[in-house]
C-alpha cells in the first residue's frame, strides 16, 4: 500500500487536486475551512448539500459524492458529515467511507484540525483489494493525501497508522493467498525476511520439533509432502518476561482421513488465519518500534489424507507427556496449539500467553461472523482483551471454560481425546488447549473461525480476509505489556 502522508493545509490546491476532494460538515455548525472554500469554488454547492434532506438523514461518519465539481479540477467532492467533538467510532467510520469510494487516483483529505490517527488507519483498511492471482490486475488503489494544520503532530499518528495498516494488509494477503503458492516452506521464508525489520526470528524444522517431543504438531503434517516449521519471532523492546503469542498455521486443511465436505473446502487456505495475525502483529511491533516484549510463535502444517497421515483412533503422545485419543483428524489445529502452547510457557516463561485459531465451526454457530471468541482463565486478562477489541472496533465475546468440558474430552484409552463431539465444540477445543497450560498462567484462546474471513463486509474491511486480531491484540499490548 502507498504510504500514508501528511502536508500543510493548502487551501489553493483544492481547486487544483485532480482526483478526489474530502472535506467534513457538520449542519449544525458552520463549514469548516476547507469546506467552505470548495463551497466558493463550487458557486454554494457544498453549503446546498450540506443543507439538504440526503445530508441530514446521513448518520455521523457517512457521506455523498458530487462528481465532476464545477469550478474544480476534481473528479469527485466527498462530504462527510461528521462533527469536531466526533467519537472515536464516528471518526472510524469516516475513514471507512473515505476508504470504500478509493479509486485508482489520489485522495486530498482536508482534515485541518481533525485527528489524523483513526481517520487514516480506517481509510486505509478500507480501500484494499487482492489481485495478486490475477492475470490483469487493476492498477493500484491511490495514495491517500492528509492536509492537515498541524504537520508535527500528524506526521508521527500518520505513521503509527500506515504500520498498523500495513500490517493488517499483509494478514489479508495471506490468508488469501492459495495453498499451492503460499505452503510451509514458502510462509518460513516470509517469516524469515521479518528480520529484516530487527525481529529475531528462528525457524524449527522437523528433526528439531522431533527432538523436543512435538509428536501432537507432527501428527498433523505427517500426510503432507509440504514439510512442517514452527517459526518463533522475537520483539524485544523491553525487558523483562514477555508476551507470548501463538497462532494456528494449518495452511491448508482437508481434514485428513475424516475428510470435510468437498463444498467449500477450498477457503481452507485460510486456516491459517491465527498464524497469519501473529506474523501480522509482530510486523506492526517491529515498524512501530514497540516498547514491549513479545515472542511470536506460529505452528506451520498442511492435513492431508494420505497413506501415512494419522488416523482416528490413533494416539498420540504431546511434548507434554499426555496421551491424546485422536477421534477426529479433522480437530487438528488443537493438537498443532498444544505442543505450542507447552513449548512457550517451559522456553520463555511468559508473563501470558495468548493464542489464536481459525478452530471450530461450532464458534460461528455461536457468534456469527461479527465477533471473535475469548476463551480465558483469567478475568483480568479476558477484561483487557474485550477492552481493547471494544476500543478499537473488533467484535469479541468472552466464553465458557469449566470442568464440564473438561469431562466431555476425558479418554478412556488415553488421558484426553481431541474431541468431546458436536454439544459445546468450541468450549471442548479451549478445554482441550487449557491442559496445556501451567497452572497460574495467564491465556486466552481467541477463536477466530467467523471473523477471519467473511462473505461480506466486516467492520473495517470488504468481504474476504478481515485481518481481525491485529489491531485488538496491538492495543493490549500497548495499554498493558509496554513500559
Amino acid at each position: 500500500m502507498t504510504p500514508l502522508t501528511a502536508r500543510p493545509l493548502d487551501l489553493d490546491q483544492l481547486a487544483t487536486h485532480t482526483g478526489r476532494v474530502v472535506v467534513f460538515a457538520d449542519p449544525d455548525a458552520p463549514l469548516p475551512r476547507a469546506a467552505k472554500r470548495c463551497d466558493r469554488l463550487t458557486r454554494g454547492a457544498v453549503a446546498r448539500a450540506v443543507e439538504s434532506t440526503e445530508f441530514a438523514a446521513l448518520s455521523p461518519g457517512k457521506g455523498l459524492i458530487l462528481a465532476y465539481p464545477a469550478g474544480m479540477a476534481a473528479r469527485a467532492l466527498q462530504i462527510i458529515r461528521l462533527s469536531r467533538k466526533a467519537t472515536a467510532e464516528q471518526l472510524r467510520g469516516a475513514g471507512n467511507t473515505i476508504g470504500r469510494a478509493q479509486t485508482e487516483d489520489a485522495a486530498l483529505v482536508a482534515l485541518d484540525t481533525l485527528p489524523p490517527h483513526d481517520i487514516a488507519l480506517h481509510a486505509a483498511l478500507r480501500a484494499y483489494r487482492f489481485e495478486a492471482m490475477k492475470g490483469k490486475p487493476k492498477g493500484p488503489l491511490g495514495a491517500f493525501l492528509y492536509a492537515v494544520k498541524n504537520i508535527d503532530a500528524a506526521t508521527p499518528a500518520l505513521a503509527d497508522a500506515d504500520a498498523l495498516a500495513q500490517s493488517v494488509h499483509l494478514v489479508r494477503d495471506l490468508v488469501h493467498a492459495p495453498a499451492n503458492v503460499l505452503n510451509t516452506e514458502s510462509f518460513a521464508a516470509q517469516i524469515a525476511g521479518l528480520a529484516d525489520l530487527g525481529l529475531e526470528v528462528e525457524i524449527l524444522d522437523r528433526d528439531e520439533m522431533d527432538r523436543l517431543g512435538m509428536r501432537a504438531l507432527l501428527a498433523v503434517a505427517q500426510g503432507s509432502d509440504n514439510p512442517p516449521k514452527l517459526a518463533i519471532m522475537r520483539w524485544k523492546g523491553a525487558e523483562g518476561a514477555p508476551l507470548c503469542v501463538l497462532g494456528k498455521g494449518v495452511m491448508f486443511d482437508t481434514g485428513g482421513i475424516s475428510l470435510k465436505p468437498g463444498a467449500g473446502m477450498e477457503e481452507m487456505t485460510m486456516d491459517m488465519g491465527g498464524a497469519a495475525v501473529t506474523v501480522g502483529l509482530m510486523q506492526a511491533l517491529a515498524l512501530r518500534k514497540a516498547s514491549a516484549h513479545v515472542i511470536g510463535l506460529v505452528g506451520l502444517v498442511e492435513n492431508m489424507p494420505d497413506a501415512r497421515a494419522q488416523r482416528p483412533g490413533d494416539i498420540v503422545r504431546s511434548m507434554k507427556g499426555d496421551i491424546i485419543e485422536v477421534i477426529n483428524t479433522d480437530a487438528e489445529g488443537r493438537l498443532v496449539l498444544c505442543d505450542m502452547l507447552h513449548y512457550a510457557a517451559e522456553q520463555f516463561q511468559p508473563r501470558a500467553m495468548i493464542d489464536l485459531a481459525t478452530l471450530t465451526g461450532a464458534i460461528i454457530i455461536a457468534l456469527g461472523h461479527d465477533r471473535a471468541g475469548v476463551f480465558c482463565n483469567d478475568d483480568g486478562l479476558a477484561g483487557d482483551i474485550l477492552g481493547a477489541a471494544s476500543a478499537v472496533g473488533e467484535g469479541a465475546w468472552r466464553m465458557p471454560l469449566g470442568v464440564e468440558y473438561q469431562r466431555q474430552i476425558d479418554s478412556t484409552i488415553g488421558d484426553v481425546k481431541n474431541t468431546g463431539g458436536r454439544p459445546a465444540g468450541s468450549c471442548t477445543a479451549a478445554a482441550f488447549l487449557e491442559r496445556f497450560v501451567p497452572e497460574g498462567m495467564p491465556w486466552a484462546h481467541l477463536d477466530i473461525a467467523g471473523v477471519a474471513l467473511t462473505k461480506g463486509e466486516s467492520a473495517h474491511a470488504p468481504k474476504g480476509a478481515s485481518g481481525w486480531g491485529v489491531l485488538t491484540l496491538d492495543a493490549l499490548i500497548r495499554a498493558k505489556f509496554e513500559g
